[in-house]
């Protein structure tokens, strides 16, 4: 049945089930146990997104010499020096590279979504879903929103929803900015406010060179549905994923995302982007903690500097419910990058039994290597733009020289135009990485928080005139809704709480 299911497939989809089955059969050490679990979950498997439709134009075809070639799984090292240039899948590490990032969701939901995306003529690079009208961030259906929210909502989006309308997020990556709003004025000039009279020049000026680089058009309808869309050049968004220069997108890629939409230079730079994730958190936590903690500290990174958490408009408990709503798709996004970091291992017997991964009440213990080379290593690798704020927060620190500190940074220097370096850390990153635990984690928050800050605050302003003042206000108004129940919730939680333990 296996070998008829997969001969079935077009031939690309069937390389990828071979690789993803040759992974548990031919895991290694610690880790072939958690292979076979993720295997017979059901969530190890080609991502159902454009990929299947361009590997089934490609049937009949032989596959290409690179793609023939390629590993099932990629280089210890991959993430040193990624090639950020590529331009198509086979260019990418390995053969199944990135298949963590696609979250498996209904069909008949994911297909409501990419019929939404067809409803735009400018061509989309790469799409994504997210938000709580994609992926619920509460255990009972929300109160607040009206089921006549969406117009006209596709059965599939009702149901997924419960009944209960959300406007869904979504993010459109594209290739030229002005060329793409010149062809988006011309067919949905509803969608914007009144700086359409402007044209797409002035649209394109403002999205690239104010805030983050993002133009959102909120409160649109497409396909009878409700919609909130940002617009964000290609580069900018590789730039963010890899680099952390604004953590605006990059911050929202932490969490699960549906993508509709799929291209290889932006499957590499987010892959780099959560294993940053990942090893940030691990300079903020302990030595020993949980599965749930570790997801918390990631999701958490993009809001410590959002200016929208200081004012009540979003819910203090909207981590912690992303979390625990969604522990099975954060362990399929970042359970295979930990796989390959020698210094992160669960600790947990129950990890051993094949349905942990779909069991949302299983919270794995972890435990992390503190080494001080391992650690040095991690904080060399963390990304360009972050971690030269790191090391600056540091020079104040520990009161190094200027010409000393300049020579470390050339020394460090990724962009070598004579030889290729490795990413290992030197005397200085030890020093970082074997700072006092809450010395430390004080440091790397106030550079996440300086690195997220003004970004938030420029896009909020932002958001202002590309929104219109109708659109902004109804914005603010939801959020301070939600804020209220948010807190509401909370309350009551904390009542039955007395109350259970009287």
């Amino acid at each position: 049945m296996v070998l008829v299911s997969l001969l079935s497939k077009p031939r690309i989809v069937r390389q990828a089930s071979l690789a993803c089955q040759g992974s548990v059969a031919h895991g290694h050490g610690k880790w072939t146990q958690f292979h076979r679990a993720f295997a017979s979950s059901g969530l190890c498997k080609y991502p159902d997104t454009e990929a299947r439709e361009w590997a089934s134009r490609r049937e009949g075809q032989p596959p290409s010499p690179q793609t023939k070639d390629k590993p099932s799984s990629p280089p210890a090292n991959w993430d040193e020096h990624p090639d950020l240039s590529i331009s198509t899948f086979s260019e990418l590490p390995s053969t199944n590279f990135g298949i963590n990032q696609h979250m498996v969701i209904n069909d008949e939901f994911k297909e409501a979504l990419r019929q939404i995306l067809w409803q735009f003529r400018a061509p989309i690079r790469y799409a994504f879903a997210y938000g709580s009208g994609v992926f619920p961030q509460t255990a009972s259906p929300p109160t607040l929103s009206s089921s006549k929210l969406h117009p006209k909502p596709s059965a599939a989006i009702s149901n997924v929803q419960g009944g209960q309308g959300k406007m869904i997020d979504f993010i459109f990556a594209v290739s030229y900015t002005q060329h793409w709003h010149s062809l988006n004025l011309q067919q949905h000039p509803d969608h914007y406010s009144a700086l359409r009279y402007a044209g797409s020049y002035a649209v394109s000026r403002i999205q690239d060179t104010w805030g983050s680089g993002v133009y959102f058009n909120p409160f649109v309808t497409v396909n009878g549905t409700l919609i909130k869309y940002g617009v964000v050049n290609l580069d900018t968004l590789c730039r963010d994923l890899s680099e952390w220069d604004t953590l605006y997108l990059a911050g929202r890629l932490h969490k699960p995302v549906k993508i509709l939409r799929d291209d290889a230079r932006v499957r590499l730079a987010n892959q780099v982007n959560l294993l940053s994730a990942v090893r940030t958190a691990l300079l903020l936590l302990p030595s020993t903690f949980t599965e749930q903690e570790l997801y918390s500290t990631i999701a958490g990174i993009s809001y410590l500097g959002d200016v929208r958490m200081s004012f009540p408009t979003e819910n203090q408990n909207k981590v912690a419910n992303i979390v625990t709503n969604q522990l099975a798709n954060f362990r399929r996004l970042y359970a295979p990058l930990i796989e390959n970091l020698p210094n992160i291992s669960f600790k947990d017997p129950r990890t051993s039994q094949p349905d942990w991964i779909q069991d949302p009440r299983t919270n794995a213990s972890m435990a992390q290597d503190m080494d001080p080379v391992k650690r040095g290593n991690m904080v060399r690798r963390l990304p360009k733009a972050f971690r030269g704020k790191l090391y600056f927060a540091y020079q104040s620190k520990f009161q190094i020289p200027q010409l000393e500190f300049k020579k470390m940074l050339e020394a460090a220097n990724d962009e070598d135009p004579v030889r290729v370096k490795r990413k290992q850390g030197g005397e200085f990153e030890r020093r970082v990485a074997g700072d006092e635990s809450e010395s430390l984690k004080k440091e790397v928050r106030k550079v996440i928080k300086k690195t997220i800050r003004w970004p938030s605050v420029s896009q909020t302003l932002k958001g202002i005139v590309t929104g219109g003042a109708i659109n902004t206000w109804r914005y603010v108004s939801e959020k301070f809704a939600k804020y209220r129940e948010g807190t509401k919730r909370t309350e009551t939680g904390e009542r039955a709480q007395k109350e259970n333990g009287k």
